[in-house]
């Protein structure tokens, strides 16, 4: 990938940059940014071991919406070298809900000792409104090390502490959109897609223990975890989107 290629995908994608080689499951073949002309060309070309919902989440979007824009009866039909559409097609609007807009800042409350960091458990917690899993449970045990930020750079979910190998578990039934190592800075990665509009994602995983198609169950083993990037502490990185945009996961877990 050329310097200019690689510029353009870290001003889009932050830190998130996927793996060019042959064997990785993701790589980029994207133009999405400024054009020649300095419009924005909006295109990705599909690679091997591509999927609908992978291409859709390094992109912030809903995998429903590439399949309108794309006139694709289903997730699945698409091919090697097929060029898809990033944006919708002139005099077609995004019919899809919209993740529902941040409420107004609360006033400042007083002053608080500092609090513990949240401890991963296995209880079930309710869902916020969405059409998605009744329940969500802790993808694994441990201490949260690293909050949700919004606005940070790169990655946007949470980290939790934990030993080498330990589970790492669905927080909710689902399917295998992605599995494999192709996104940069994630190590060993899963995807799941959940009822409705979620997905979930775990990575700095040792090894993983489901393929792309398995379906899980809420609480399945799918990995073992792994140290974190640029770090010698094992921890997961699970992040929680809904319709393709990250949400931040404390809010949906016990």
């Amino acid at each position: 990938m050329d310097h200019g290629a690689t510029v353009r995908i870290l001003l889009l994608l932050g830190a998130i940059v996927l793996a060019g080689c042959a064997g990785d499951h993701l790589a980029p073949v994207s133009d999405r940014g400024p054009g020649p002309g300095g419009g924005e060309q909006s295109h990705y070309q599909v690679r091997s071991g591509d999927t609908l919902q992978a291409i859709a989440w390094n992109h912030g979007l809903d995998y429903r919406d590439l399949a309108d824009w794309n006139d694709l009866d289903s997730p699945d039909r698409i091919r090697v070298g097929q060029r898809l559409q990033l944006q919708a097609p002139s005099g077609r609007e995004d019919t899809s809900p919209q993740p529902p807009s941040s409420p107004p800042p609360a006033a400042p409350a007083p002053e608080q000792p500092a609090a513990s960091p949240p401890i991963a458990s296995n209880e079930p917690g309710e869902r916020p409104t969405g059409d998605g899993p009744e329940q969500w449970l802790w993808p694994t045990e441990g201490d949260v090390v690293k909050e949700f930020a919004r606005d940070a750079d790169g990655k946007q979910g949470i980290n939790i502490d934990g030993e080498l190998g330990q589970p790492v578990r669905a927080a909710a039934g689902g399917h295998v959109v992605y599995s494999g190592s192709g996104l940069v800075g994630y190590g060993n990665l899963v995807i799941l897609k959940h009822r409705g509009e979620f997905l979930t994602a775990y990575g700095y995983n040792r090894r993983l223990l489901v393929e792309e198609g398995d379906e899980v169950a809420a609480g399945d083993r799918i990995a073992e975890m792994g140290n974190g990037a640029g770090n010698d502490r094992p921890r997961l990185h699970f992040e929680l989107r809904r319709q393709g945009q990250p949400v931040d996961p404390l809010e949906y877990l016990p």
